[in-house]
């Protein structure tokens, strides 16, 4: 009997044994990496068999299908994002500064980096498993986002007449196309300098006075 969600869709095997679990752990992470060096649609399952050491029928015993340990791999990466935010979001502008600290902490998981950039491009390609979660996951940026600037503006942060939204949608795409400059030449970009500059430089805008 397979195992499911409420909304009926199936879920990966997990296995009752701590060495079952190890092993989808290694596929996991495997696979994570092959995503993000071929992108999907160019990575097989048979290579990522290949790599862990066991057959593709092993790996649709704990995945049942490519799209599904597509799904399972960014899972990884959103609860690796929720680890390293913590239990309680900083509010307001902290939350902008918290955007710089993110980004230096991304500069030392350049794989986790590569699969979102190399991911985030493909899914807006037709039948792309992944366009849904990356279309859902901007807007759930956005709003992110939003709300700590709208925090800011009920602290007396802000000006009350700052376009909350675009200013939200600026700072996601500063920080989505630094990492693409930074994976291509990380020696010539400093994504974290960089991602400072901009947020002191709206933090300044947002606090200006208007004429």
């Amino acid at each position: 009997m397979s195992e499911s969600t409420p909304n009926g869709k199936p879920q990966p095997r997990t296995g009752k044994s701590l060495k079952a679990q190890q092993r989808r752990q290694e596929i996991l992470q495997i696979a994570m990496d092959t995503f993000a060096a071929r992108g999907y649609k160019n990575a097989s399952l048979q290579e990522i068999a290949d790599r862990a050491g066991v057959t593709q029928a092993g790996v649709l015993h704990y995945f049942r299908s490519k799209a599904q340990l597509l799904t399972s791999v960014l899972d990884l990466r959103d609860a690796t994002d929720i680890d390293q935010l913590g239990p309680d979001r900083p509010q307001g502008l902290a939350f902008l500064r918290h955007l710089v600290d993110t980004v230096r902490r991304n500069t030392e998981r350049e794989g986790i980096v590569r699969l979102y950039a190399v991911l985030s491009a493909e899914s807006v390609t037709e039948g792309h498993p992944a366009q849904d979660y990356f279309r859902d996951r901007y807007a759930g940026l956005r709003v992110m986002v939003t709300e700590a600037l709208a925090e800011a503006s009920e602290l007396g942060e802000t000006r009350p007449d700052v376009n909350l939204e675009e200013a939200a949608t600026a700072i996601i795409a500063v920080m989505d196309g630094l990492q693409v400059q930074w994976l291509l030449a990380p020696e010539s970009v400093d994504m974290t300098a960089v991602t400072d500059r901009v947020v002191t430089a709206l933090l300044a805008e947002f606090t200006s006075k208007t004429a």
